[in-house]
């Protein structure tokens, strides 16, 4: 049996765990926040974060709150974000925050910041 791999780098997309949507929306806003926040990446990480295999961890906030703290620490410790604000055109009202793209970085740095978050 082979070794488990190492990835050096991560992306953290975080998810509203107070809102209520339906399997694909939540797919859907998770995929905008990691598009997003990979747009914003520095060049260098985001080609690793690509050769190493691209992992992505989802996870839940409780809150819109806590994924404003997350931003806020993101954009101290200079890590790419994005996050996400509905359209409004299915399942929830316009503007809704619904998710938080970030990254791609090194595993050690977000997990410094998301350490605490429970897989989604």
């Amino acid at each position: 049996m082979s070794a488990e791999p190492v990835f050096k780098y991560k992306q953290c997309l975080i998810i509203r765990n107070d809102v209520r949507m339906s399997c694909g929306k939540r797919c859907a806003q998770a995929a905008h926040a990691s598009i997003g926040a990979y747009n914003g990446a520095d060049k260098a990480l985001a080609k690793a974060w690509l050769a190493e295999g691209q992992k992505k961890v989802v996870l839940k906030a409780n809150d819109e709150r806590t994924l404003h703290e997350l931003r806020v620490i993101a954009e101290r410790a200079g890590i790419s974000h994005s996050l996400i604000q509905d359209a409004g055109m299915t399942e929830i009202p316009p503007g809704t925050i619904t998710a938080l793209g970030l990254g791609p970085a090194k595993t050690e740095d977000l997990d410094k910041i998301t350490g605490t978050l429970t897989l989604l």
